[in-house]
């Protein structure tokens, strides 16, 4: 929820946003499912790799907005393209893992945003550390909308928002869920859909329907020993 608020007013203010947060508490999920379900059609989702440069960005717009042929080599004619087609209509550009950016990368988004007419709405997303790599970019402190920090599951939440997760956990007892939480998932969005998948699997095997306690002890037992 506090993702699609912060999403929409960015989105409608055409700024930046940046979300932040630990590994694994659903960051990039909550972002690409607000985007998917209230702005599908304007969202720009840009996965790069280790170190990245403009052309890397120039790259990933070119083919995420759709443009036709091969990016051209020249940067200047790159850009032509890349902003007649943000132009066209507001668009949502998603970074994920943002704070891997160089300057020039921020230099290159700061460009667009200043360049089109109504701004354009970028959502830069990074880890709990990343967060002084962003805040150390001078550009982003007068276009961003907000600042959002995603905490891990709380366990007073937990009964909440773990069975509205998957069907599995509709009939657990809260006190069931608190004790895989603080056994294996410790309030990680990422981790209790691991959890989710191997019970499932345990289930099928054992040619059950819902878990019982000793299940569950076995599950994240196997689960613990094979995490790396």
């Amino acid at each position: 929820m506090a993702v699609q608020h912060a999403l929409t007013e960015a989105h409608h203010q055409q700024r930046f946003l940046c979300v932040l947060g630990d590994a694994g508490v659903g960051k990039t999920f909550a972002v690409h499912t607000t985007a998917l379900t209230r702005f599908s059609e304007v969202h720009l989702l840009l996965r790069l790799g280790a170190r990245p440069g403009p052309a890397d960005l120039r790259t990933h717009l070119h083919y995420v907005l759709g443009l036709k042929g091969e990016p051209p080599g020249d940067p200047a004619a790159a850009d032509s393209l890349i902003r007649r087609a943000l132009d066209a209509g507001p668009h949502i550009v998603v970074v994920d893992e943002a704070d891997r950016m160089p300057d020039t990368c921020f230099e290159y988004l700061r460009f667009l945003h200043d360049d089109l007419p109504g701004g354009l709405c970028v959502v830069l997303i990074a880890g709990q550390r990343g967060e002084r790599a962003l805040r150390a970019q001078q550009m982003l402190h007068t276009r961003t909308a907000a600042w959002l920090t995603l905490l891990p599951i709380a366990r007073d939440q937990l009964a909440r928002i773990i069975p509205a997760l998957h069907p599995l956990w509709h009939t657990l007892a809260p006190d069931h869920l608190r004790m895989l939480d603080g056994h294996f998932a410790h309030g990680s969005l990422r981790r209790w859909a691991l959890l989710t998948h191997h019970v499932q699997r345990a289930l099928a095997a054992a040619s059950a329907t819902h878990p019982d306690p000793g299940l569950l002890r076995q599950v994240i037992r196997r689960i613990d020993t094979s995490q790396p």
